[in-house]
């Protein structure tokens, strides 16, 4: 995956919106430069380019108490939500009985019927709540675990369809480790002061859920000791975060009739049946030795803990869709204690983000048509021909790659297949059923919608042509197993112009580099190298360039490794290694192909900056960001991407043009010496 962290709604769109109305040909409106306004000129670009590059923002742009972090994609989210609203509050007005209207204005009517939603209470959950109270024997409690994820609650394991890692033309079912109420597995181990404390608030958080529920509080205490104490044993057999990045470890294809080796007591056969997996005979198991201990996990711990851990599983996962009290319980751990959020966004805000999760490409259809036009369609277009063709001539030129690699390397680059702006098919959402009722079951039937969706996949081709993000994404990313990279309109905003207005030089280190430059990279990371031109997990490198490229990579892990964001918090440079590498190689090869374009050829100053300093100050726009110091250390812990910060002033001292550009000397905090830099790409 690649960069930005929050989702935002069409390229474009945004351009219109910051224009009160738009220019003429007689009317041209002369605009600061997004690049010389942000910066922070009191800091040498040589100790801390990103501070110098960004600092002039973050000191004029506090974060907003609804949020954990703030930036670039935040300022387009919040003029694009009103836009949102405007065409929701149309919809619900014309009040239509079928089509995407009809779905948009009803799930916008559920979702801001306040009175409603805080008079049902828990009530549209109570049916699913008696089903696990009727539970009696451990595969009673497997049954109902096997229909919760029909809809979306993944109590003690983890499920997907994807394709098969080492065929990539068949669709597979794969199971994988889960089933945690914390985010991963060291948040129950670590001892460091931010993760105890998030610890130790963990059992007063369960323990209002079940007051809420009328559980009396010494009784709801004790359920919360015993459902950690569950939740803490499939804690310890589960992988650390980098260990979860290897394929080949995480890849163990079982026949269906034969997990019971793996789990004896558990009859997996009959409750994938439940859960709708269908048309195949054989399962890709990420973590054996995790569902080895589900077994027992299931059949020693008792009934009650058993029913009372999928409760709070249920209660959490739709906590944020019931009355006020859920709501702000949620909010209080999972947002404010977890994440440092100071205050819940408003009501209307967080409907729209649950609408794009349910239908987003419905709306994402409507934007994309009106507001990325082809125009900037084909500039981002030719842009990855020449970041693809700037990167051939790189690996061409790789004295440490031997030539059967090399060939090998070419032939994956030259059948990567780019997706630019919007989906040429658009998924049908007339089957899912949205009304007026009670909020949660719209999310509820929308969860089950695309459960179902999944799993029809199952037995039959696979559809390469399929996006697995809406075109109002900020975000992009690179699937080894189409070979793909994935650009949706979204990712090439900047706020407050039209993409016409922005200089090549920008646009180059914020496109090229940050996002296709690095989404390419990606088919060459530490996991992504290892899957062939074909999308199929097979090692195509001789021995010898595997010692190489991971000698070579060692020195970027060895670099983040020493970063610390936080007292006492260290970048995982293991965890992060393929996005870390994405970002140097982004950098590289975009900056490559910017040397190209006439604009670096000529040489001319835009602001008093020259096209390389433009160059490098247009990548690290993308990652105009501050967060708050709780959702930095939630991210340090679970995020294999580094922190924004680190995204620049980690991979430019590895960057020869980064010295020439901004005169680096060796008594600078970012110089790095010659002997000590990564030499991969």
């Amino acid at each position: 995956m690649n960069k930005k962290f929050i989702t935002l709604l069409a390229a474009t769109a945004l351009f219109a919106a910051c224009q009160n109305n738009k220019n003429t040909q007689d009317e041209k409106v002369t605009k600061p430069d997004v690049l010389k306004m942000n910066l922070d000129t009191t800091v040498n670009p040589a100790d801390d380019f990103f501070q110098y590059a960004n600092g002039g923002w973050i000191k004029n742009n506090p974060i907003p108490g609804h949020k954990t972090s703030w930036g670039i994609a935040g300022v387009i989210q919040d003029t694009l939500y009103t836009r949102l609203r405007k065409i929701n509050e149309e919809a619900v007005a014309k009040n239509a009985k079928s089509g995407a209207s009809q779905q948009i204005g009803d799930f916008w009517f559920s979702g801001m019927d306040s009175a409603a939603i805080e008079k049902q209470g828990l009530e549209p959950l109570r049916e699913e709540l008696n089903k696990i109270n009727a539970m009696m024997t451990p595969q009673d409690v497997m049954m109902q675990a096997a229909h919760m994820h029909t809809y979306g609650v993944g109590v003690f394991f983890g499920d997907g369809v994807y394709q098969d890692a080492k065929n990539s033309d068949v669709m597979a079912y794969y199971l994988s480790q889960g089933g945690l109420g914390l985010p991963n597995r060291d948040y129950y181990f670590n001892t460091d002061e931010r993760t105890t404390k998030v610890r130790n608030e963990y059992p007063n958080y369960i323990t209002k859920v079940f007051v809420l529920m009328g559980v009396d509080e010494a009784t709801a205490k004790a359920k919360a000791t015993s459902i950690i104490a569950l939740e803490t044993r499939l804690a310890k057999s589960s992988r650390k975060l980098e260990a979860l990045r290897d394929p080949y470890a995480n890849y163990n294809k079982m026949a269906i009739s034969q997990l019971n080796k793996m789990a004896p007591k558990t009859d997996w056969p009959v409750y994938l049946k439940e859960m709708g997996v269908q048309r195949i005979d054989s399962v890709i198991v990420g973590q054996p030795e995790f569902y080895k201990e589900l077994d027992a996990v299931v059949n020693t711990e008792s009934i009650q803990t058993l029913k009372d851990y999928m409760t709070l599983q249920l209660v959490t996962n739709f906590a944020e869709f019931l009355s006020s009290p859920f709501v702000n319980n949620d909010f209080d751990f999972y947002s404010k204690t977890l994440r440092g959020q100071k205050e819940q966004a408003p009501r209307w805000k967080r409907v729209l983000d649950a609408e794009e999760a349910a239908m987003g490409e419905a709306l994402g259809q409507l934007f994309a048509k009106e507001y990325f036009n082809e125009k900037a369609k084909k500039r981002y277009e030719d842009i990855v021909e020449n970041v693809r063709a700037a990167y051939k001539i790189r690996i061409e030129k790789l004295e440490w790659m031997t030539n059967d690699t090399k060939q090998k390397a070419l032939q994956k680059l030259a059948t990567i297949k780019k997706k630019v702006g919007y989906p040429d098919k658009w998924k049908n959402f007339s089957s899912l059923k949205i009304d007026r009722g009670p909020y949660v079951q719209n999310i509820i039937r929308s969860k089950k919608w695309w459960n179902d969706y999944q799993l029809d996949k199952l037995g039959k081709p696979v559809d390469r042509n399929e996006w697995d993000m809406t075109p109002q994404t900020y975000n992009a990313y690179y699937n080894p197993s189409n070979n793909e990279i994935v650009l949706p309109a979204g990712i090439f905003t900047v706020p407050g112009y039209m993409d016409d207005e922005l200089d090549d030089a920008l646009v180059y280190g914020y496109a090229a580099a940050s996002t296709v430059g690095h989404e390419i990279t990606h088919g060459f990371d530490d996991e992504g190298r290892q899957f062939d031109d074909k999308g199929n997990l097979q090692n195509w490198w001789t021995k010898t360039d595997e010692e190489e490229f991971t000698k070579r990579a060692n020195v970027l892990v060895m670099q983040f490794n020493n970063f610390t964001p936080l007292k006492d918090m260290h970048i995982n440079g293991k965890a992060t290694l393929g996005e870390n590498l994405a970002d140097l190689g982004g950098i590289l090869i975009g900056l490559d192909a910017f040397k190209m374009t006439d604009a670096y050829k000529k040489g001319e100053k835009i602001s008093g900056l020259t096209p390389l300093q433009r160059y490098f100050l247009g990548y690290s726009l993308g990652w105009l960001y501050h967060q708050r110091d709780e959702e930095l250390a939630n991210r340090l812990l679970t995020d294999v991407h580094s922190p924004a910060k680190y995204r620049v002033n980690g991979p430019f001292p590895n960057v020869p043009e980064f010295y020439e550009a901004f005169n680096v000397q060796p008594t600078n905090k970012m110089y790095i010496p010659d002997s000590l830099r990564v030499r991969l790409w």
